[in-house]
């Protein structure tokens, strides 16, 4: 009987601790529940701190450099290849004969050509006398003289094919590309030499729309070449394109006189530095992407007391990842930089640490 009732007594504690436990595991779910249905209705964001930096106003462009001039030299006439009398890397003269055509068949027509002038001449000077004595009439005569012009025609004719046997240089520059050998035989039209001149470089950028306004034809802009890092060079704008292309980009041309160690196809950074020296170095800032619907938008939302309140700002230059803000921050606010998709205005939100 004493054992039972002992074992009785140890029951009763163990419900009660039992009770006791799940009593405070109760309490500590509600606890749990209720913080978590205050979060609900929160946001979830990322937020910057507003404040006043210095930053690099420069602006820097990629490219690669391109030949002040170049051009596929071509034959004007048909024929075969009889001398070539240059290769490639050799430095040319505009003017120059590169290569010449066989002409046999065309000095032949230009010695037919002067033999008919010759028998014009002989021709109408005898209708010339004749009609001074009424021997021929006046269209006799006309004639006559019309066939003495276009035998001098067909003689200078003859002249120009025989000058367009010798295939002379379009520019002056280094022959890039050589594309006959003697005995090739070419049509009218067929690339025979390609040429460039690469005394002075262009080299040839994308200008993003926002900084276009920044330059001006004449400019000097440093360079710095890749492959060339010891090396520091100065070009000079020659080309600033009046329309952008699809992806508002501005093609803007540089033009670096060539020292020798530059070649076309080289890549190369061209550096615009600003005109407004010291007033746009230290500035209020905020990150791009805190815009919502993007910078031209000026909408940004302010966290205030956990609340998320939308502003309206005025931009001014964009710098990499950084923007400008002209009015609407003093600096301290905290702008959200993630999460705006999800936020109205007056939103509760929960800032990320």
């Amino acid at each position: 009987m004493k054992k039972t009732l002992i074992y009785i007594i140890v029951a009763a504690v163990l419900v009660g601790l039992a009770a006791y436990k799940i009593a405070g595991n109760k309490e500590k779910q509600t606890k749990e529940v209720k913080e978590v249905a205050k979060q609900v209705d929160k946001i979830n964001v990322n937020i910057v701190t507003v404040s006043r930096e210095n930053i690099d106003t420069d602006y820097s462009a990629n490219g690669t450099f391109l030949p002040k001039q170049e051009m596929n030299q071509s034959s004007e006439i048909a024929g075969r290849i009889v001398n070539v009398l240059v290769k490639e890397g050799s430095r040319v003269s505009a003017g120059q004969t590169l290569a010449t055509i066989k002409r046999d068949a065309i000095e032949v027509d230009v010695s037919q050509a002067q033999n008919n002038l010759q028998n014009a001449i002989i021709d109408n000077q005898r209708y010339e006398n004749a009609y001074k004595t009424g021997g021929v009439t006046k269209q006799q005569l006309d004639n006559s003289r019309l066939q003495l012009k276009n035998m001098q025609v067909a003689v200078k004719a003859q002249g120009v094919r025989v000058n367009d046997t010798s295939i002379r240089a379009g520019i002056s520059g280094t022959i890039n590309k050589k594309m006959v050998e003697p005995g090739t035989v070419v049509s009218v039209g067929t690339s025979m030499f390609e040429i460039v001149n690469i005394n002075s470089l262009k080299l040839s950028v994308l200008v993003d729309e926002s900084q276009i306004g920044r330059i001006q034809l004449g400019q000097e802009v440093p360079i710095n070449v890749n492959v060339l890092p010891e090396d520091s060079f100065v070009g000079r704008i020659t080309f600033i394109a009046p329309k952008s292309d699809a992806s508002l980009n501005f093609p803007v041309e540089i033009e670096v006189q060539n020292r020798g160690n530059l070649k076309a196809g080289m890549y190369a950074t061209a550096t615009f530095k600003t005109n407004h020296g010291a007033e746009t170095q230290n500035m209020l800032t905020v990150p791009a992407e805190a815009f919502v619907n993007g910078v031209s938008s000026g909408q940004l939302f302010v966290v205030e007391n956990g609340v998320a309140k939308m502003i309206k700002v005025t931009v001014g230059k964009i710098y990499g990842d950084k923007v400008q803000v002209l009015s609407g921050l003093n600096g301290g606010e905290q702008i959200v930089t993630s999460g705006q998709i999800n936020l109205d205005n007056g939103s509760k939100v929960n800032i990320i640490k």
